[in-house]
């Protein structure tokens, strides 16, 4: 059975450094600072873990915004700049690199499979 931290289970055999970073806008620095702050060690294993210090994980993460929330303001972010019509939403429309970065080659990610013409 994973610990379920945020809606998210956590894998029981990973250290809670890295199960922690398995949630949605909790990085390394993030879960560095909950360790810290609930007193647990970051490499301890995650099944090692009492009920007690997970609910204390809980309650640290909850300070945090993660998951649904998260992902629903950066969509909203992104939804506000193509509404306003700025560079950046045009670039977000069209699905193209938005901070930059040249598209004459390394841009596949974004653009996609070429487009063969004819």
């Amino acid at each position: 059975m994973a610990a379920r931290i945020a809606g998210v289970n956590i894998p029981m055999n990973q250290d809670v450094l890295i199960g922690l970073t398995s949630i949605y806008g909790i990085g390394k620095n993030i879960a560095r600072k909950i360790c810290k702050s609930a007193q647990i060690l970051p490499s301890v294993k995650v099944k090692s873990l009492s009920d007690q210090e997970l609910e204390v994980l809980r309650a640290e993460v909850n300070n945090y915004m993660v998951e649904g929330d998260l992902r629903r303001e950066v969509h909203t972010n992104i939804k506000r700049l193509i509404d306003l019509g700025s560079y950046r939403g045009m670039r977000h429309k069209r699905g193209l690199p938005v901070r930059g970065q040249r598209t004459r080659t390394n841009a596949r990610t974004r653009k996609g499979k070429i487009k063969v013409k004819k």
